[in-house]
């Protein structure tokens, strides 16, 4: 059983009602940081409502291609031979999310990691909500001087024992969430909850299959960026509401999408808008689920005025783009 972090101020007798009931403390390892790579270990504490350590459980995955960054991670294509594929533990994995708030440290990250597995293997996780432990420290205001792991861990006393293994970073961050849940409780602050949205589409690119040597990978090689061709056509300008979206519009995205990023940002571009990865005064029209959260993207929107619309709305605009002037 975890050591007790609390005191007696930071555990209130008057829990908040709206607090969920429930949360599972994630953490995965992956063989990289872009939407092909894989998960190659998943730890999961469960905690009850106040934080209290239910179970934990921990697999290794066989990615089925090269392992990404050993030299973080430590797993070998040899390691990895034998573990069971993503489908084989997907009802496991289920089984310890189901009904409960993922909680994890830069927990977009995970969520979108865990949900494409899920969209691979033609499933859906079953996660509504998730949290995020930098966030949530923020908003208690944690004099950290970093927002890593360890900083964190470092500030509630927790000894990490082996960082970068997904059971132990599970444990650290349970260890050090029970105690910034109660701080939030007898704040009565509000926890930092974002909508959790499970791809419905998914198409796979070609990558290396897994083999028996990694020598070829380097820290510049395993977070690709994707080079967009350029748009055709000028700006026409910010999109008005009630009125169609014009080809060389640039178009921005935030946030979790039910259609895999990059296949939204195709569509986008085979119907001439150019996709822009940042936001400025040129920029006409921002996509996202979740308008009032805090990323720079939306904060930027707000400042400059730009025009924001949902995906589903933006699905309905793609099917009727107006050509360019002239075109």
């Amino acid at each position: 059983m975890l050591e007790d972090q609390t005191t007696a101020a930071s555990s209130p007798a008057a829990w908040p009602a709206a607090y969920p009931h429930g949360y599972a403390v994630v953490d995965v390892e992956t063989t990289g940081l872009a939407r092909d790579d894989r998960i190659i270990s998943a730890a999961v504490y469960r905690l009850d409502a106040r934080g209290e350590v239910e179970d934990h459980w921990y697999t290794l995955v066989n990615p089925e291609r090269d392992p990404g960054p050993v030299w973080i991670h430590g797993l070998t294509s040899e390691t990895l031979e034998g573990a069971p594929l993503f489908p084989d533990i997907a009802d496991e994995f289920s089984a310890r999310l189901d009904g409960r708030v993922l909680v994890a440290h830069n927990a977009v990250f995970d969520w979108q990691m865990i949900a494409r597995e899920y969209a691979r293997a033609g499933r859906a996780a079953p996660v509504s909500q998730r949290l995020c432990t930098i966030v949530l420290s923020k908003e208690l205001g944690l004099p950290l001087p970093n927002h890593k792991l360890e900083s964190l861990a470092a500030h509630f006393g927790v000894v990490q024992r082996q960082a970068h293994h997904a059971l132990d970073d599970a444990r650290v961050l349970a260890e050090a969430f029970r105690p910034s849940l109660r701080a939030a409780a007898a704040r009565s602050v509000r926890l930092p909850l974002h909508e959790c949205r499970p791809l419905t589409e998914w198409t796979d690119r070609a990558v290396p299959r897994q083999s028996s040597g990694y020598s070829g990978y380097r820290p510049t090689s395993w977070r690709p960026a994707r080079k967009r061709p350029a748009c055709p056509y000028p700006n026409p300008g910010r999109y008005e509401d009630g009125k169609p979206l014009k080809q060389g519009m640039r178009i921005a995205f935030s946030g979790d999408t039910s259609t895999e990023r990059d296949l939204l940002e195709d569509r986008a571009i085979e119907a001439g808008l150019h996709v822009a990865t940042s936001i400025s005064r040129l920029t006409s029209l921002l996509v996202t689920n979740d308008p009032d959260s805090n990323t720079s993207k939306v904060v930027k929107a707000r400042q400059f005025g730009t025009p924001v619309v949902d995906e589903a709305a933006f699905g309905q605009l793609l099917r009727d783009v107006e050509p360019a002037s002239g075109g």
